[in-house]
């Protein structure tokens, strides 16, 4: 039972289901549509691959190079991005990089050397920078930390969505349309893909409330006891001005451990069409179908897997087995390359531990890092980690050129999978979970 102090009512366990269940379905699913069209666009350039290289004569190095290079200007540009958002609101400054990242995706169409390839991607990396975290913070705004996996998987489950949704699409968009006005089936993708972008971010501005007390759809009993319950969790956390959150060793311990689980991210997410490809799937709109196979069971184990550790209070073991999970099954999939059933299975193993650690990992920085220090802790965490995004895609396609096989760039992401492991069980404290 919790008694609202401002009112004197009290509210039931049933009550706050209730209130909780409308804010979840008034703010998650939208934000979930947010998040699937932002990493569409991320990551197209996977399938885009498949045309675009042969089309442009460019090798897999400068893939590698223009897909890793989004991740230097998201870094850049991650941490003000993420302060500006503290101060003007999460409604204006999440519309402004939509509708920016969105044109400048659209505008990959015009790519025909690499330097252009490289630019584009850059900025369309400063475009982005600050929505993923962005969207982090925001949730700390409506949901306790005890809460929190289950919200956060909710909302990251749009990286397997965009997979199961994107594969098909992008395979689709590329085969009926290449050709089309004289453009390239890739050039249609870049094209169709960021218009979403922008019409998504310019509902945003109509849709989100930056507070629960600027939130119209909510009695007043509801926000009381939303505030309530925030100001509960508050009170736990860490509060430290932006120069201590720079200097502490638990925030860049958790960067760290981000940045191992980032690497494995984006081996699958750049790397996925090329790796089912390589198993003997050859027609581009088979290899965008199979793609939405490990992504569709992703989906699945990163909410019933969150719902497990927050039933249980427990993050570290769950996000230690999740890593492992994924590095055995890039293992596998290596192992099993010719083979295409066992290569796809063993994919999906690993999608669905390497998606599933994100969600998890989220709780414990956001359990931690309170007031100000949340906003550029979070950020920090994510610039870091992301930079793996850059190191990632080039490794494996260096390796890829030198060796004429991934199979050595899948281990050293199965390795740093395993490392990531090892820091959440080692560096983390419980003390840490909640």
């Amino acid at each position: 039972m919790n008694r609202l102090p401002s009112t004197g009512i009290s509210v039931d366990t049933a009550q706050a289901e209730r209130i909780y269940s409308k804010v979840i379905w008034r703010l998650v699913p939208f934000l979930f549509l947010c998040y699937v069209v932002a990493y569409l666009d991320r990551v197209n350039v996977g399938f885009a691959k498949l045309q675009m290289m042969a089309d442009l004569k460019m090798s897999d190095t400068v893939y590698g190079i223009g897909a890793g290079i989004f991740f230097l200007g998201y870094f850049l540009f991650e941490v003000p991005s993420n302060i500006i958002m503290s101060k003007t609101g999460a409604r204006v400054w999440i519309a402004r990089i939509m509708v920016t990242w969105g044109v400048i995706s659209a505008a990959s169409l015009l790519v025909k050397t690499p330097d252009v390839f490289y630019v584009l991607r850059f900025f369309l990396g400063i475009a982005e920078a600050g929505f993923f975290p962005g969207i982090i913070l925001y949730l700390t705004y409506w949901f306790p930390a005890a809460r929190r996996a289950r919200i956060v998987a909710l909302f990251m489950t749009a990286i397997a969505f965009s997979g199961v949704i994107g594969g098909p699409i992008s395979g689709a968009i590329m085969q009926s349309f290449a050709g089309v006005n004289g453009w390239a089936g890739w050039q249609w993708l870049f094209l169709l893909e960021g218009i979403p972008s922008v019409v998504v971010g310019i509902a945003v501005l109509f849709y989100l409330d930056d507070s629960i007390r600027a939130a119209h759809w909510l009695t007043e009993e509801e926000k009381s006891f939303l505030e309530m319950k925030i100001q509960e969790d508050n009170t736990r956390k860490s509060s430290m001005s932006l120069g201590q959150v720079f200097a502490s060793g638990k925030v860049w311990l958790l960067a760290i451990i981000y940045f191992c689980f980032i690497m494995g991210l984006y081996g699958i997410s750049f790397w996925l069409p090329q790796l089912i490809k390589s198993a003997g799937v050859k027609d581009v709109l088979n290899v965008g179908l199979i793609t939405a196979i490990p992504y569709g069971f992703a989906a699945v184990g990163m909410v019933l897997i969150s719902r497990s550790s927050d039933r249980m209070g427990e993050r570290r073991w769950h996000i230690a087995a999740c890593g492992l999970l994924g590095a055995a099954g890039l293992v596998m999939s290596a192992l099993f390359g010719g083979q295409t059933t066992l290569a796809i299975a063993a994919l999906t193993l690993a999608t669905i531990g390497i998606l599933t650690t994100l969600p998890l990992f989220w709780t414990i920085p956001t359990a931690y890092l309170g007031g100000a220090a949340a906003a550029a802790g979070i950020a920090i965490i994510n610039s870091i980690g992301n930079l793996a995004g850059f190191v990632s895609p080039f490794l494996v396609g260096a390796i890829k050129d030198a060796t004429k096989s991934t199979d050595m760039g899948i281990y050293v992401l199965a390795a740093s999978l395993c490392l990531g492991a090892l820091f959440v069980l080692l560096g983390v404290p419980k003390t840490m979970q909640r």
